[in-house]
């Protein structure tokens, strides 16, 4: 599986090249020999202000060698990279709004030594944007996670410039992965690998916003880092039609339990089909009717316990002790799939954030929008609605 070096900025910016006439022989004038002099030039120039923060900064010396450059913003260092020779170096990231630069560079070459600062200022931000939810997260999800976790972010503010910001934001993994970034609105951006992770990988995911653009006149206010592991793979299949849910760990089998799914006397109260996500892990949970209230036909509030929930559309794998008769043979829910209290506390206690639970046997699909019904779209209809198409994972090292 191949990786990729996402790096963030605009554009190569022109560099300044000197150029040489040829010389006649036995040497030129003193014009022509200060053509062979050590010059070194920065973009953007000395004094510049109000810059647009999306370009990097680079440094360039002619007839010589690169020996030393310093940059700082804010009075803090400014990382970069040399070329192989030593005659160019560019920062690794855009320079960020609001913030004085200077450069201090040094060269040496045929011509002798030279010295050069620069001095720049960029425009402030109108506005700047960030992450208000990032998952998985230590407190929601916990940092061990299933096969089928994605990553989810929710920008603090809606953003337009989708291009610019999914070239920084960076996975890296310990094992090969394909995936990509699929954009469902202008705040919600997700992760998915094309296939389930690998087991037991480890995951780095860094989101390099600070100076990014995300919309005329809105930067990007700071990075953000999460690492995370896959855990063990589970993979339960409840098949509504023959009753029971097949547990998979790490690809055997390992549980084959009774269960009872949605009745289906009407359509919302059949089990949506498809790959549903465990989304959490509730003790107690307090089921109401969806659409009837105290005192109208149809109402209900039942306190149920150990569940998992698959979907926003109130769907839990939780313990049932009413329908345990029923379980094996008959579905008598509301769109649950019931377990047997200790099977229940079991699957509750043995699920990590992100399993898969894949429901099969009814004619309601679960949306790919239900909860995190994100498996439920093909991996082309997923890659319509990502800005680079393909975000293979660098290699965690």
């Amino acid at each position: 599986m191949r990786g990729t070096d996402v790096r963030a900025g605009a554009g190569a910016l022109a560099l300044l090249v000197l150029t040489t006439g040829c010389s006649a022989l036995g040497g030129g004038s003193d014009a022509e020999r200060r053509d062979d002099r050590t010059a070194i030039s920065v973009t953007p120039l000395d004094g510049a202000r109000d810059l647009a923060p999306e370009q990097p900064i680079t440094v360039a010396v002619v007839s010589g060698r690169l020996t030393q450059v310093t940059v700082r913003a804010g009075g803090q260092p400014v990382p970069g990279l040399f070329s192989p020779d030593h005659t160019q170096w560019r920062s690794q990231r855009v320079m960020a709004p609001g913030l004085s630069y200077s450069v201090e560079a040094r060269a040496t070459g045929p011509g002798g030594a030279a010295d050069r600062t620069v001095r720049f200022t960029t425009r402030r931000a109108d506005k700047t944007f960030g992450i208000a939810s990032l998952l998985p997260n230590k407190q929601d999800t916990g940092l061990t996670v299933g096969v089928g976790m994605p990553i989810m972010i929710t920008f603090s503010q809606p953003v337009t410039d989708r291009v610019s910001i999914e070239r920084n934001l960076v996975i890296q993994a310990s094992r090969p992965i394909d995936g990509a970034w699929h954009w469902y609105d202008n705040k919600n951006v997700v992760f998915r690998p094309r296939e389930y992770w690998p087991a037991h990988t480890k995951v780095k995911f860094t989101a390099r916003l600070a100076g990014i653009r995300g919309a005329d006149g809105v930067y990007g206010k700071q990075d953000y880092t999460r690492e995370f592991e896959i855990g063990r793979s589970q993979i339960s299949t409840a098949d509504t039609r023959t009753h029971y849910m097949k547990i998979e760990r790490d690809g055997k089998p390992f549980k084959n339990w009774p269960i009872s799914a949605g009745m289906g006397d009407v359509y919302r109260h059949y089990t949506t089909s498809g790959i549903h996500l465990a989304m959490s892990r509730e003790d107690v949970t307090v089921m109401t009717s969806p659409d009837a209230g105290p005192g109208q036909a149809g109402y209900y509030q039942t306190t149920v316990y150990n569940s998992v929930r698959i979907s926003n559309s109130g769907e839990y794998v939780h313990g049932a002790p009413w329908s345990v008769g029923d379980q094996g043979n008959s579905n008598v829910s509301h769109g649950c799939v019931n377990l047997s209290p200790e099977r229940a506390k079991w699957f509750k206690d043995n699920t990590l954030i992100g399993d898969p639970v894949i429901v099969t046997g009814t004619p309601r699909k679960l949306e790919p929008t239900n909860g995190w019904g994100h498996w439920q779209e093909s991996w082309v209809d997923w890659l319509k609605w990502s800005r680079l198409r393909d975000a293979p994972a660098d290699r965690l090292t």
